[in-house]
């Protein structure tokens, strides 16, 4: 059994007021560091209009990564404390940014450590947390002849994946690693060993 890890549940954004300052906290679950990269880029881009916008990440990769940045805030006031709140609640697999729109009013480097883990904890508070596994992907490629019995037989699996039917049909699937193995063994001989299998 893979071991498990503490993620986000889901995306989510908390928002409040500091003295005129507006902090918006998002959260995304990720796999990857590319993953990670691209949700800071994604809120970068929809508030490149704000003040500031605050990245930290932890992702399983190998090795490890942590990443945090003040993005201008003063060194140590805003990265580091919103990537304190993701180990302290033991968070991996999780990217978060923390937007401000600046009001008027310095709220010094201790108001605002407060307001950046403020809003990655009620960031992580409004989506939930789950224990969660490793995960692996695959594709499977096959004729329409075999696509019904590959079809049930990830049905029963109860695994995530999606089917896109073209030329040949091609499904994408999403399956724990501690399962995975098994499942491309199952799936090479319901078809005689016709499937196209790709690890991704």
């Amino acid at each position: 059994m893979a071991e498990s890890y503490r993620t986000v549940a889901g995306r989510a954004e908390a928002r409040f007021e500091v003295r005129g300052s507006e902090f918006i906290g998002y959260v995304a679950p990720v796999e990857t560091v590319e993953a990670a990269e691209a949700f800071v880029a994604e809120i970068r881009d929809a508030h490149a209009d704000a003040t500031h916008n605050v990245p930290a990440y932890r992702v399983r990769a190998s090795p490890f990564r942590e990443y945090s940045n003040d993005d201008g805030e003063p060194s140590g006031s805003a990265g580091k404390p919103a990537l304190n709140v993701l180990q302290q609640r033991d968070l991996e697999n999780v990217a978060a940014v923390v937007t401000r729109y600046y009001g008027g009013t310095n709220l010094g480097v201790g108001g605002l450590a407060r307001s950046y883990s403020r809003a990655i904890k009620e960031g992580v508070d409004a989506a939930g947390v789950v224990e969660s596994v490793p995960h692996e992907r695959f594709a499977v490629t096959v004729e329409y002849d075999d696509s019904g019995s590959v079809r049930g037989l990830l049905e029963s699996a109860g695994v995530e994946f999606d089917a896109d039917y073209a030329a040949d049909v091609t499904f994408a699937v999403r399956v724990p690693e501690s399962e995975g193995a098994s499942l491309r063994d199952r799936i090479r001989s319901a078809t005689s060993g016709r499937a196209d299998i790709e690890r991704g």
